[in-house]
């Protein structure tokens, strides 16, 4: 059994003729008699009463009445699909970390869901390296982060640039150095980030490159935690540059320049190439990437 099949009978139906029924549907007289054969063998039933005016039979009104049902749901699902396109909805799962996810995403959504309302997103905050398995593994829809590792089964596009920078409360000896080095950092503590994160392997493997053994003091999950133990002058921290954007500002915090850190980091969009993007999903990734750079880093 098919649509058209349906469609067929519907319209016999209202014309009670085979002839009148195949001129509106643009089928050979043959053709309508063939698909209502076709129906009746699929059934075992008798349908049409073929004598004139031709007319349904008993089973053939039952019939009827669902076939009516069938093509009004299947013209609402065509409809539905239709509006989808025009006016995007659905749900996102974004994977990110806690620091995008606080300095990044409330500017990026607030105009997505002015612009969207009918899109819902939902935010899983973990490190980068996680974004990417859950990416690959349809845990999350969309990922924002680091673009730290080339695969095949995900698509990268890179948003905007950051670094990661040596930050000091305005009380550290290091505050008011004079053209400090990487050197200067020997014995410092340290206060950084965990091991899984992209900020912490830069930072050991500028350290490994200069033969200096960092003196971590404190191992914290996320930015926001460092720059407290910053402030209170418990140690130095290296983070990123978009995460301090406010204490700079206030001047809680103050940027130590290392030549040797100023790394420009790519942060972008990641997703599986081959997963099904639904009108949601592509409207967010089509606003993301049309996005400047100034959008995403901080004015403060």
């Amino acid at each position: 059994m098919n649509i058209s099949q349906l469609e067929t009978l519907i319209t016999i139906s209202k014309t009670k003729s085979f002839r009148k029924a195949g001129e509106l549907l643009n089928l050979t007289q043959p053709a309508v008699s063939a698909q209502i054969k076709s129906l009746e063998d699929e059934f075992k039933t008798v349908l049409v009463d073929r004598n004139q005016p031709v007319t349904l039979t008993d089973r053939g009104q039952v019939f009827l009445q669902h076939s009516e049902r069938i093509v009004d749901i299947v013209e609402e699902l065509k409809q539905k699909l239709s509006d989808m396109e025009q006016i995007p909805q659905g749900h996102i799962v974004l994977g990110t970390t806690t620091s995008i996810a606080i300095q990044i995403l409330p500017r990026i959504l607030s105009y997505f869901q002015d612009q969207f309302p009918l899109i819902k997103t939902s935010i899983q905050s973990m490190p980068s390296s996680q974004i990417y398995q859950n990416v690959e593994n349809g845990l999350v829809d969309v990922g924002i982060g680091y673009l730290i590792e080339r695969n095949p089964q995900i698509h990268a596009s890179a948003l905007y640039y950051d670094t990661f920078e040596l930050v000091v409360s305005p009380l550290h000896p290091l505050a008011k150095a004079r053209n400090p080095v990487l050197k200067d950092l020997q014995g410092v503590p340290l206060i950084l980030l965990s091991p899984d994160t992209v900020g912490r392997r830069f930072v050991e493997d500028v350290f490994k490159q200069h033969n200096i053994e960092p003196n971590v003091v404190m191992e914290l999950s996320s930015s926001e935690e460092v720059k407290r133990m910053v402030e209170i002058n418990l140690g130095a921290a290296i983070i990123s540059k978009q995460s301090i954007a406010r204490e700079l500002r206030l001047g809680t915090l103050r940027i130590v320049p290392i030549i040797e850190l100023e790394v420009t980091h790519p942060v972008g969009v990641i997703y599986k190439s081959s997963r099904y993007i639904n009108s949601a999903m592509q409207q967010f990734l089509n606003d993301l990437k049309g996005m400047p750079e100034t959008h995403f880093i901080s004015s403060e």
